[in-house]
């Protein structure tokens, strides 16, 4: 029964974290990647954690809005 929880909770955030990706994105303010030249691992990276911390503030404004309305 733990699994089954556990499993729906794992789905409902990988949901929200769909739902809050192109407000994401925008707050990462990444560029796109010229097909010429692929990111190299260390870029990968960085640009991993740009939109780590960009998710944490879109789900914090959501979460703002929610509470207190625009």
């Amino acid at each position: 029964m733990d699994q089954q929880v556990s499993a729906e909770l794992k789905q409902n955030r990988i949901t929200e974290f769909m739902k809050l990706m192109p407000l994401t994105l925008q707050l990462a303010g990444l560029s796109l990647a010229d097909p010429a030249r692929p990111f190299t691992p260390d870029q990968i990276e960085g640009r991993a954690m740009s939109v780590r911390m960009a998710y944490k503030a879109a789900r914090a404004l959501v979460k703002d809005i929610g509470e207190n309305g625009a």
